[in-house]
């Protein structure tokens, strides 16, 4: 089973002055990672052609999915595409196709093309237009060699919405993920500690568990553990989670014995 590497890149200020809770990152990397990919870096970066630049080469340089989320829109800091442009060395071209959408999304509105919103219709050389069916910007997916680069809106309806319409598009085939979480209560998480690593120990990779602390370690301690695995198929997946959960159960009972 080959598992592909993913990274999220989200743009703007607002979300590094703490304005904006980055809510998206949440959604595209919980989308991603059922969707067959390791989600395993994230940068947010200012609205600026060089940081967006920056961000985009790095996560191409070890990811096989980069996805952005912010600066698709019609104002001056809005240069996300830009910023791909100019990480991949490819130009920036009219769409058509986005320039359609627009229209149809400014005449509902009965609201005229201005120069701010026209500018939303250029986009990389190369780019598969995503339609923006609760907004007005439209997104991209782009192929690079045999990596793919999707480029949605920061506005979280208007992302959620069109990250639904290009899950078939974007899935990894043959990678298959679950995750699977319990508690145990009366048990410290610095007790239970040295059996996951065991575990984790023996299995080489094949599962990973994670402990969560439900409170601090005194006399009511609790933990929440959660077990997740990657298959090639969804049944060797569940297989292998119940198998690890069930004997973290036995151990649980042991300590509490």
């Amino acid at each position: 089973m080959a598992v592909k590497r993913s990274t999220i890149i989200t743009i703007g200020n607002e979300i590094l002055k703490g304005r904006t809770i980055n809510t998206n990152f949440a959604k595209i990397g919980k989308v991603l990672t059922f969707s067959g990919y390791e989600v395993f870096r994230g940068f947010v970066v200012d609205d600026s052609l060089e940081s967006i630049s920056w961000a985009i080469r790095s996560a191409l340089e070890v990811s096989d999915m980069v996805v952005t989320t912010g600066g698709l829109g019609p104002t001056f800091d809005d240069m996300t595409l830009k910023g791909v442009s100019s990480a991949i060395g490819r130009e920036m071209i009219y769409s058509e196709e986005a320039m359609e959408q627009l229209k149809g999304w400014y005449s509902h509105l009965n609201l005229e093309m201005t120069p701010e919103r026209k500018k939303m219709a250029y986009v990389p050389e190369g780019s598969e237009i995503i339609e923006n069916p609760v907004g007005a910007a439209p997104g991209i997916l782009l192929r690079i060699d045999q990596k793919m680069l999707v480029s949605l809106p920061g506005v979280p309806a208007e992302m959620e919405a069109m990250l639904d319409l290009i899950l078939d598009r974007i899935k990894n085939p043959g990678s298959y993920y679950l995750e699977k979480s319990t508690k145990f209560y009366g048990i410290m998480e610095s007790t239970f500690a040295p059996y996951v690593n065991e575990i984790m120990k023996r299995e080489n990779g094949l599962v990973y568990i994670k402990s969560h602390p439900l409170n601090r370690e005194n006399n009511f301690p609790g933990i929440e553990i959660e077990v997740s695995a990657r298959s090639e198929s969804q049944e060797r997946a569940e297989q292998t989670v119940d198998s690890i959960m069930n004997e973290l159960t036995e151990v649980a009972k042991k300590l509490k014995s």
